[in-house]
């Protein structure tokens, strides 16, 4: 196995037409902080982007930032923290989960993992912040799509149509993404003792009112000892971020507690604490433990998650914390995961996607990684695999066999 770090999108592009040629298939990473996600590829070339790196365009006045794939996500944030601003979407870092650094990611592997974190629920993940992208197909043609403002337009939105393609489409080489004010001020309000079905009940109240609650997560008991240090052990906590202006932050939150009362004790949590809690849950750090002990990700009705964990503890050792309002749901697994019975539990439970996101090598081979598709969506899929990559040379197999 050979590998290239170009650093230049014109070495890219030499590199797909070769392979291209010779019809051989590329594993595409960055830092690989996320290489460990999905099947393993069968591969003879690496193409390795983490010297693709740089800010192309900073202009915090018009709140847009353009660099290259390769560039760490962590600089990048750096460099947005200097303006008092961020990425809304808070992507995750999956590096400490499956075993690697912190701080690992690159800004291309944002995009083509369609990350996310907490304000999910408010303001979306990468794919609703991205103004445009620049690709090198696995046709070996250069192409661009969007720009540098917001605007809609009518046709195929292939900025977007990168997010969440695993490298499979295409060789992201410079992305664009809307940067927005960093908050000034927060604090997270920390309801304790709930069981599961009361905490889904208080998410659903704090979201419904005027509070603005931009996170909201559920951690039982066997969780919330494994966040700050251990600062909320000994009863499940149940988490509602608020942020914002400093005078705004502490109205809505007297007002929820107000609200909220009847539930049980509230505890708050300010500033530094609040930020690093949150990046933890971000960062599944609950669960990462040094093994391979099976983690699925598994986003669902907010409503229905906590039936399914319930009915699932019936059959299996596991343990889970949830997150977007207990949309998504975090699952470690005590023993070998069986896909097929989950994913047929979640489409009791109203539906939804499950992905293992950290199991052994020959167990991620084996299996159904990502959600299975329906034969319609999966069809179309194929089709616009065929379109973009008519020879199969992109990160083969990473998605499906």
């Amino acid at each position: 196995m050979t590998t290239s770090a170009p650093t230049t999108e014109a070495a890219v592009l030499e590199a797909v037409q070769r392979a291209l040629a010779e019809e051989t298939p590329l594993e595409i990473i960055g830092h690989g902080s996320k290489r460990a996600i999905g099947r393993p590829t069968q591969t003879e070339h690496i193409i390795d982007l983490s010297s693709l790196s740089g800010v192309t365009l900073y202009e915090p006045e018009e709140l847009v930032l353009s660099a290259k794939a390769g560039t760490p996500l962590a600089a990048i944030e750096a460099l947005l923290a200097q303006n008092g601003q961020c990425l809304q979407f808070e992507p995750m870092d999956y590096g400490p989960l499956l075993g690697g650094e912190a701080g690992r990611g690159t800004i291309g592997g944002v995009l083509a993992t369609n990350a996310s974190g907490p304000r999910r629920l408010k303001s979306g993940a990468a794919r609703d912040h991205i103004l445009g992208v620049r690709v090198v197909s696995g046709r070996g043609e250069i192409f661009k799509s969007g720009g540098r403002v917001v605007k809609n337009v009518t046709g195929y939105d292939l900025s977007k149509g990168m997010a969440g393609s695993w490298g499979t489409l295409g060789i992201l080489t410079e992305v664009t993404f809307k940067v927005l004010p960093a908050s000034e001020t927060e604090t997270t309000l920390a309801i304790r003792g709930l069981e599961e079905e009361e905490a889904a009940r208080a998410m659903a109240i704090a979201l419904g009112s005027s509070g603005e609650v931009s996170a909201a997560a559920h951690l039982p008991v066997t969780v919330t000892g494994k966040v700050i240090g251990g600062a909320l052990s000994g009863k499940a906590s149940t988490l509602l971020r608020l942020e914002g202006f400093a005078p705004s932050v502490k109205d809505r939150a007297e007002k929820l507690k107000a609200l909220l009362h009847p539930a049980g004790e509230i505890d708050e949590i300010t500033e530094a604490q609040s930020r690093r809690l949150w990046r933890e849950i971000r960062d599944c750090l609950p669960f990462a433990d040094g093994t391979q002990r099976c983690i699925w990700r598994v986003s669902m009705a907010p409503m229905e998650a906590h039936k399914m964990v319930a009915n699932l503890r019936l059959g299996a050792g596991v343990d889970a914390f949830y997150d977007w309002q207990g949309g998504l749901v975090w699952l470690r697994m005590e023993a070998d995961p069986e896909p097929v019975a989950l994913r047929r539990l979640i489409a009791h439970f109203g539906g939804g996607h499950a992905t293992l996101v950290r199991a052994p090598p020959g167990m991620r081979a084996s299996i159904e990684v990502f959600q299975p598709q329906p034969p319609a969506l999966a069809a179309l899929s194929q089709r616009l695999k065929h379109q973009f990559d008519p020879k199969g040379i992109l990160n083969p197999g990473r998605i499906t066999a």
